[in-house]
């Protein structure tokens, strides 16, 4: 997602929740993403998965293709542009569980994401993923 503020191009990023990605901030934030199931396209898994992980359907606006990028685990990442508001405050991200502390035998749960925020293109190139950070690239180019 992405608005203008103050005439600067802004976009929605989220920071994945769990022990692993804590305390970590640069580098560590993402688009809103998940794994296309059987029968579903690209575009629906994205409008799924925005909902997901940020408790609001995601705009109604026209979507603009960002193309895709392959992350370093091999994970192929679609993305697209949509024009949109979103309080972070409102931020209601749906839930994993997973063996937590390591080799304790223990359940816990934790959210998929555990926070939101805009962020100008300057500062979300330094905060989101490394393979991530072509689709701020591009989406300056079509919008900047």
């Amino acid at each position: 997602m992405w608005r203008r503020r103050e005439e600067k191009l802004e976009v929605l990023l989220v920071h994945p929740g769990g022990p692993f990605w804590k305390n970590r901030d640069d580098g560590a934030w993402s688009i809103p993403k998940g794994e296309i199931e059987p029968g579903e396209t690209a575009i629906d898994v994205a409008r799924r998965e925005f909902k997901e992980e940020l408790g609001q359907d995601p705009p109604a606006s026209e979507v603009i293709p960002l193309g895709s990028v392959r992350q370093a685990g091999g994970k192929v990442v679609h993305a697209w542009a949509a024009a949109g508001e979103f309080d972070p405050a409102s931020l209601a991200s749906n839930t994993f569980e997973m063996e937590w502390p390591p080799h304790s035998r223990k359940r816990a749960s934790f959210p998929e994401v555990d926070r939101a925020a805009w962020y100008e293109l300057q500062t979300a190139r330094r905060k989101i993923l490394d393979a991530q950070r072509v689709f701020i690239e591009r989406l300056g180019a079509a919008f900047g």
